[in-house]
């Protein structure tokens, strides 16, 4: 008698690493998500429009404040269980995951680690509560990678007050969200510093980058930055460089890293459900060998995925983990998900480009996340001057 099948995508029981209570939390997460939530953001992509509705929804779960216990419910949860938790999200759409990182894991991130006890106390109640939503705008129309040493936008200080001259782009979140964390060099020492910009500041424009092939629900703005006053007491207090902002950047690098495996997590997912259930020649395609073949290589590519940003996460809640490390889970990750997403896309055949199945949003959606928070490139450079002690870098 055959055995029964084994449809998990952890086939290596990586989510046995969390305790018990964790995930029963995460299946209430992932129902709730399921049911709640995915709705919403299926109905918005095609639309690029993002489901406003939801943001009360996903309020309810206090997610934004899981990171920060000491602004969300006061419970410590584990390294992990915060991957496991970036997962569930972006199985259910990689731009609710974007929306939440962006918000949580940059914008919240750079409060929590750049600012004063005072700046903390004052933005993060909100935010975690989602209250307030944030954005953070580093990246410029004239630079991305090199955005470290080539940083256009200006902050001028006149007494208790700094003026913001430039203009930024790709900005996720950025036509809504009430606080921007904006990255500005400093006219006086040439330092990279960080202001939190509220909306409706004079000067700030934000407006939506439309034609997107891929994340179309997150609502990604060209922000212009004309004469914007910001006071000292909005400066983030704690930022005295850009190293400050790649310790950030370093953080959500890992997440990323999760986001990617997500992705290649739902794309094996529909596959698989699509390959016993799809029939031709009189059977279920997926009794043929090559379908078998391709469900297989996406397999060994998530198990391979799920071992790199397990350890990662241990890694991180050791406080042993490096930049280094980030970057080559980032690059592989993404590597890997985008071969996996082609791999579900051909299975499906025809029904593989349109909406209806569910694989063509993510087949797209693959191509921002292989691009976003350091190329595959950039991330490999990083590594590289790290394994040799030479930088390859222009």
């Amino acid at each position: 008698m055959p055995k029964p099948a084994n449809p998990t995508p952890d086939f290596f029981g990586f989510a046995d690493l969390l305790s018990d209570a964790e995930r029963a939390e995460l299946a209430t997460v992932r129902d709730y998500l399921e049911s709640e939530i995915k709705p919403l953001f299926d109905a918005s992509w095609e639309r690029a429009e993002f489901p406003f509705a939801a943001i009360e929804k996903v309020a309810k779960l206090r997610l934004a404040g899981y990171a920060y216990p000491e602004y969300g419910d006061g419970r410590h949860r584990s390294e992990l269980f915060s991957g496991f938790l970036n997962l569930e999200l972006n199985r259910v759409d990689p731009s609710l995951g974007v929306f939440s990182g962006v918000h949580t894991g940059l914008a919240m991130g750079s409060i929590h680690g750049g600012g004063s006890k005072e700046q903390r106390d004052r933005w993060l109640p909100d935010m975690a509560a989602m209250r307030k939503i944030g954005a953070f705008a580093l990246t410029e129309p004239e630079g991305g990678s090199d955005v470290a040493g080539g940083m256009r936008t200006t902050a001028r200080r006149e007494g208790d007050t700094w003026v913001l001259d430039g203009a930024k782009r790709w900005i996720g979140n950025g036509t809504f969200a009430d606080l921007v964390v904006v990255w500005a060099r400093d006219t006086s020492d040439g330092q990279v510093k960080g202001f939190v910009v509220e909306k409706g500041t004079p000067g700030f424009t934000a407006t939506k980058i439309e034609g997107k092939i891929a994340l179309r629900t997150v609502q990604n703005a060209d922000i212009t930055l004309d004469g914007v006053r910001v006071p000292e007491a909005d400066r983030l207090q704690r930022v005295d460089g850009f190293r400050d902002t790649a310790a950030i950047l370093a953080r959500t690098r890992g997440g990323v890293a999760w986001q990617a495996l997500a992705v290649a997590v739902r794309a094996y997912e529909l596959a698989r459900a699509y390959a016993v259930s799809r029939e031709q020649f009189g059977r279920p395609i997926g009794a043929f060998q090559l379908i078998q073949d391709l469900l297989v290589k996406m397999l060994g590519n998530i198990t391979a995925m799920f071992g790199m940003v397990v350890r990662l996460s241990q890694l991180s809640a050791a406080g042993r983990d490096s930049a280094e490390q980030a970057a080559l889970a980032k690059a592989f990750t993404t590597a890997r998900m985008r071969e996996c997403v082609a791999w579900a896309r051909e299975l499906f055949g025809g029904n593989g480009i349109v909406l209806d199945y569910g694989i063509a949003k993510f087949f797209a959606d693959a191509e921002a996340v292989y691009s976003f928070e350091g190329t595959r490139e950039m991330n490999t450079l990083i590594v590289g001057k790290s394994i040799t002690g030479h930088s390859a870098f222009a």
